[in-house]
């Protein structure tokens, strides 16, 4: 049985359209910036946490849209599957990489910004947006 690991991550989008990922020192992967939800925490209470330690981004968590429960394997962790609340939220502010990421980056989420992305990021997360801008247009 694979270790479950439960994160809050958020599919944030600047003013541009384009989607910030995040990569966590010593990896290689790019993903959703987030982390674990602590005991006795709402996700969304968690995101706001993550997202101030790791990218110094204040968030309002009322502003946060709930996208729905993804689940993939681990990037970074083998043998673990990460089970994630994923919150879009729409964002106007400089982020800087703090805590345990090493690099942001900003890409266009119609495309895989030519970079090594995690298989929740890949498989799920984008391709739901993706297939939600579709539905707008």
């Amino acid at each position: 049985m694979s270790t479950l690991i439960h994160i809050a991550a958020a599919l944030l989008i600047g003013p541009d359209g384009r989607t910030l990922l995040v990569r966590k020192r010593g990896t290689q992967a790019f993903m959703q910036p987030g982390g674990k939800i602590e005991a006795q925490e709402q996700p969304v209470n968690a995101l706001a946490r993550e997202l101030e330690e790791e990218l110094g981004l204040l968030i309002d968590p009322a502003h946060g849209t709930f996208l729905g429960q993804f689940s993939a394997p681990a990037a970074n962790e083998p043998g673990c599957v990460v089970k994630a609340e994923i919150f879009l939220l729409t964002i106007d502010a400089e982020v800087t990489p703090a805590s345990e990421i090493e690099e942001v980056l900003w890409i266009d989420p119609a495309t895989d910004g030519d970079v090594i992305l995690a298989p929740l990021t890949r498989d799920l997360i984008l391709p739901f947006y993706r297939a939600s801008l579709t539905a707008i247009a």
